[in-house]
């Protein structure tokens, strides 16, 4: 579900906060472990990339999530970050039939 009272949390923060800092593991360490350059982790940290498939896929298996897991908080996120500012009304069918 997208907060609507709040901005979604980026991945980053997951990332951060209840992996790389609770077991001591480095941006440096993680990134030559799942074989991609450091600055892909740090950018993802610092928020200036996303989690695309590819890194969920390796952070999934890196870190026993899955890889939905990570494309799920990246998913909340851009739709929590791009929500239109206008309410749109449901669209009403006419239920006109043609022949």
């Amino acid at each position: 579900m997208i907060p609507t009272n709040r901005k979604a949390t980026h991945p980053r923060v997951i990332l951060l906060k209840e992996f790389l800092e609770p077991m001591g593991v480095t941006q440096k360490a993680l990134a030559t472990h799942i074989g991609i350059p450091v600055q892909r982790i740090n950018e993802v940290v610092r928020g200036k990339r996303g989690v695309s498939p590819n890194t969920a896929w390796l952070l999934s298996e890196a870190l026993s999530t899955t890889p939905e897991f990570w494309l799920n908080l990246q998913n909340t996120f851009d739709l929590s970050a791009h929500k239109p500012e206008v309410h749109i009304e449901p669209l009403i069918a006419t239920n006109k039939v043609r022949l």
